[in-house]
C-alpha cells in the first residue's frame, strides 16, 4: 500500500491471474477424467473385496494396493482417452471429455497415461509384491493394446475379450494378500470376466447410434438388437453358473450360496425382461442393476467369510 494521506483501494489482481483458481480446478478435473474415476470405483472394490475374502489385510495394504490399482488403471483411462480421441469427437455423450474438447492436448494425456503406469509398477512391487504389479500391468497393457489397439474397432467380440482388462483387479487384490494366485482367485477373475458382456451390451443397446456413426463395431450395430437381447440373456445364464463354482469347489460356504443364488436369478429374470420387452427402460434397468450385482457379489463373498 502506497503512502500517503489516506488509504487507497487495493489495486486489481493483474488481468493473467484472473481466474487462475478455477482454470486451475478445471484442468485438475480434466486430468482425473482421464483416469475414468467412475470406472475405478468398481473396480476397486472388486480388489477390497477380494483382499478381505484371501485372508485379513492391514488397512495399509489395502490402501497401498489401492493406489497402484488405481494408478495403472487410470493410466490405461488416460491412454484410452488418447487412442480413442477421434471417436470420441464424433459421439455426443463423449465430445465433451477433455482431449476432444481441446483441454488437454493429446501428447499431454499419452504421457500422463504412461507416467502414471510406471509409477504403479513400481509402487506396487516396493510396497506391495512384484506378483501383484506384474498382474496389474498385464491389466494395463490389456486395455491399452488388445481392448482399445487391437478389437475396439475390428470385432463386436471386443467387449468379450477385452474385458478380461477389467477382470484383473481381484487377481490383483488375492496376490497382495498370499503373494499367489490360486483357483479361487481365478474363479473370481472369470466371474467378472462373464459379468462384462452383459453389463456392457445393456449399455450399449442404449449408444448404439452414437457407435454406429462412430464406426465402432459394437454388437448391437453389427448383429442387431435382437442378437444382442439373446446374448445378454445367455451371458446372464453362463455368469449364474460362473458363480456357483465357489462354492462347489469349497470356496465359499451357505451365506455366498443364498447369495449369488438370488443375485444370478435377479440378474437372469431382468435379462428375459429385456429380451421379451425389447425397450430402453428395461436396458437402462439391467444396466444398472448390473453395476449393483458385482458390488453386492463380492460383499456377500466379505461376508461370507468373515461371519
Amino acid at each position: 500500500m502506497a503512502a500517503g494521506p489516506r488509504a487507497e483501494a487495493p489495486a486489481p489482481p493483474p488481468a493473467s491471474l484472473v481466474g487462475l483458481a478455477p482454470r486451475t480446478r478445471q484442468l485438475l478435473s480434466d486430468y482425473v477424467e482421464l483416469t475414468k474415476p467412475k470406472v475405478q470405483s468398481l473396480l476397486l472394490l472388486t480388489t477390497i473385496a477380494t483382499m478381505y475374502v484371501a485372508g485379513d489385510p492391514s488397512p495399509l495394504l489395502v490402501a497401498l494396493t489401492c493406489l497402484g490399482g488405481y494408478l495403472s488403471a487410470g493410466g490405461a483411462g488416460a491412454v484410452n482417452h488418447f487412442l480413442d480421441r477421434d471417436l470420441d469427437a464424433r459421439m455426443t455423450r463423449t465430445a465433451a471429455r477433455p482431449i476432444p474438447a481441446g483441454r488437454i492436448a493429446p501428447h499431454a494425456a499419452l504421457a500422463f497415461g504412461c507416467v502414471l503406469a510406471a509409477l504403479s509398477l513400481l509402487e506396487l512391487s516396493l510396497a506391495v509384491n512384484p506378483l501383484a504389479a506384474a498382474l496389474s500391468f498385464a491389466g494395463f497393457l490389456g486395455y491399452v493394446f488388445v481392448y482399445t489397439l487391437w478389437l475396439k474397432r475390428r470385432t463386436p467380440q471386443n467387449i468379450v475379450i477385452g474385458g478380461a482388462a477389467g477382470a484383473v483387479p481381484p487377481l490383483v487384490g488375492w496376490a497382495a494378500v498370499r503373494g499367489s494366485v490360486s483357483g479361487t482367485a481365478v474363479m473370481l477373475f472369470f466371474i467378472v470376466f462373464f459379468w462384462t458382456p452383459a453389463h456392457f451390451w445393456s449399455l450399449s443397446l442404449l449408444t448404439q447410434g452414437e457407435y454406429a456413426r462412430a464406426g465402432v463395431p459394437m454388437l448391437p450395430v453389427v448383429r442387431g438388437e435382437q442378437e444382442t437381447r439373446r446374448q445378454i440373456l445367455l451371458y446372464a445364464v453362463l455368469l449364474y453358473a460362473v458363480t456357483q463354482l465357489p462354492f462347489c469347489a469349497g470356496g465359499f460356504g451357505g451365506i455366498y450360496l443364498a447369495g449369488s443364488l438370488a443375485l444370478g436369478l435377479a440378474f437372469i429374470a431382468g435379462a428375459v425382461r429385456l429380451y421379451r420387452r425389447a425397450d430402453r427402460r428395461s436396458a437402462l434397468q439391467l444396466y444398472l442393476f448390473s453395476l449393483a450385482y458385482l458390488a453386492l457379489l463380492f460383499c456377500v463373498m466379505v461376508a461370507d467369510v468373515h461371519l
